[in-house]
């Protein structure tokens, strides 16, 4: 038997959103244009590109990495998707939040990956396998969800400058990642 449609508990469609507007993590309505929904979207895409380069990783690498940053990503979105006026009621939630030693993680990681000098002959040309260029897509996944952070404080949002450096070296670490396996 198909399930009510009016029941929205066992839907993933809702119908909430047909109006054109979504919510912010403690339900405030705004349009699905509203820029910190498009920020969320940019980094919800880059969630998605750094699943699709653990798919395409070869036989025996370590995923560990790109599925910390995924997670990573979940507890920003929450951040970044939650209303100014909710800021102090985020904050004192118990909810993940990034940190500093994410960002210590993350530069850790480029500081291996630098170490072990992959190679490259000026700026990339992507798609020298499927893996290096997955992690290609995922770097410019990264800068785009960047960008839409930059650009949420003139529209009011406050963003902590730990996120903005976070999603930076992250798409620094995915540069040096795709030329290292473009060498594999």
């Amino acid at each position: 038997m198909p399930a009510d449609p009016k029941s929205p508990a066992r839907s993933i469609a809702t119908r909430t959103g047909d109006d054109g507007t979504t919510a912010l993590l403690y339900g405030q309505r705004v349009p699905k244009n509203h820029p910190q929904v498009e920020a969320v979207g940019a980094l919800d895409e880059l969630n998605a590109a750094l699943g699709f380069a653990k798919a395409t990783r070869p036989a025996g690498a370590d995923a560990a990495e790109l599925e910390r940053i995924q997670h990573e990503l979940v507890a920003l979105m929450g951040e970044v998707g939650c209303a100014e006026a909710d800021a102090t009621r985020y904050a004192d939630s118990k909810f993940a939040k990034l940190g500093d030693p994410a960002l210590a993680r993350i530069d850790t990681a480029v500081a291996a990956v630098e170490a072990r000098q992959p190679k490259f002959d000026g700026w990339a040309t992507p798609g020298a396998n499927l893996h290096a260029a997955a992690l290609d897509l995922a770097r410019t996944a990264a800068r785009r969800a960047e960008r839409q952070l930059v650009g949420l404080k003139a529209h009011g949002k406050t963003i902590r400058p730990l996120l903005l450096q976070y999603v930076n070296r992250v798409s620094d670490l995915l540069w040096l990642m795709a030329r290292e396996a473009e060498n594999t």
